[in-house]
């Protein structure tokens, strides 16, 4: 590090050197600056003015800012071009040198987002994880699976063979899919074109006992038995790296994570895009919600009972049994109007 740079300038280099692909927020004052090239980055995406600052002696840097009030507008311009951006703030009340200390207090990115305003309305937010691994042919057949919503707890894992990745994406239109890095893991995308950011997380991350130890850890428990995931080594590791994910991400949310659900499509009717679109389930052919399956029946009124009924009509069950337990639950409150007004 140059010693003619200004100290605000070294703080400035060292945390950025932890977050090397992610946008940095760093307060000063009123304002969150962008420097180098995460200032040309910002200044384009955002449509901002890139102006510079001095660093140091006879030394100027690309800058960037954003009012704080602003934040939020900003930021979800960015998270919607599927960029990460980590929020640096001042901490303590005492310069220490000179200077206030500062540090990341939280990265945000499209698929762990937690501010109300960035939400998507009444859909889930989905962060999703694949772990694809190939036969001695190098063809991929099975994939593990897992999704989460950090904001309603919902955490899910399920292995799948590879030509059904695609509809299920599809369903649960995920904002952001993490895969791991290893190289050549995306030569096909057929499976991921269009759905979700796509963000390349360390494949060590993705290890059998990494992950498995991850899980175990979080639960409290000795054994992911209980969870459905016996012998289930692809989702195990699928299910491991969003949990490390969301820890170095949003670990305050690790919290609502309470439990771990195992699904097999099995369970439920898997429909293709073009099946989903056809008969217009969540939008009708012209792209409008009302007229739809679920504008018609959904008289929802809190966000969770909107995303509640928004699962049951992109994943019609095929058991009977739940078909007429749900039937059940329905005809109750039906014929208890009184109950089902308070």
């Amino acid at each position: 590090m140059p010693d003619d740079v200004t100290p605000i300038r070294q703080q400035y280099l060292e945390i950025k050197r932890d977050y090397p692909n992610t946008i940095l927020f760093f307060r000063l004052g009123d304002f969150y600056e962008t420097f180098d090239e995460d200032a040309e980055l910002t200044a384009r995406e955002l449509d901002i003015v890139l102006t510079s600052r001095p660093i140091g002696k006879g030394l100027r840097a690309p800058l960037a800012g954003i009012p704080y009030h602003a934040l939020d507008n900003y930021l979800a311009r960015l998270i919607e071009k599927g960029h990460h951006v980590a929020i640096c703030e001042q901490v303590g009340d005492q310069p220490i040198k000179g200077i206030f200390p500062r540090k990341v207090v939280r990265v945000v990115t499209p698929g762990t987002v937690t501010e109300p305003g960035l939400l998507p309305g009444d859909s889930n937010n989905y962060l999703a994880s694949i772990f694809l691994e190939t036969d001695e042919q190098g063809v991929i057949k099975i994939v593990g699976f897992a999704y989460a919503d950090i904001t309603t707890g919902e955490f899910a894992v399920t292995e799948l063979p590879i030509d059904s990745i695609r509809a299920e994406l599809v369903r649960l239109k995920p904002a952001e899919i993490i895969y791991p890095d290893t190289p050549g893991i995306l030569d096909d995308k057929d499976w991921s074109e269009g759905l979700g950011h796509l963000t390349s997380y360390p494949s060590w991350r993705f290890e059998p006992g990494k992950s498995e130890q991850t899980l175990v850890t979080h639960f409290k428990t000795s054994t992911l038995d209980s969870f459905g995931l016996k012998g289930k080594k692809l989702g195990i590791r699928a299910a491991g790296a969003i949990l490390q994910y969301i820890q170095d991400t949003q670990p305050d949310s690790l919290s609502l994570l309470t439990s771990l659900r195992y699904y097999s499509l099995n369970e439920f009717m898997t429909l293709d895009a073009s099946t989903r679109r056809n008969l217009e389930l969540e939008e009708t052919l012209l792209g409008e919600r009302k007229g739809s399956l679920l504008g018609v029946l959904d008289q929802t009124i809190t966000p969770m009972g909107k995303r509640l009924i928004h699962q049951w009509v992109s994943q019609p069950l095929l058991s009977v049994d739940k078909i007429k337990s749900r039937q059940a639950g329905v005809n109750y409150f039906f014929e208890q109007g009184m109950l089902s007004a308070e």
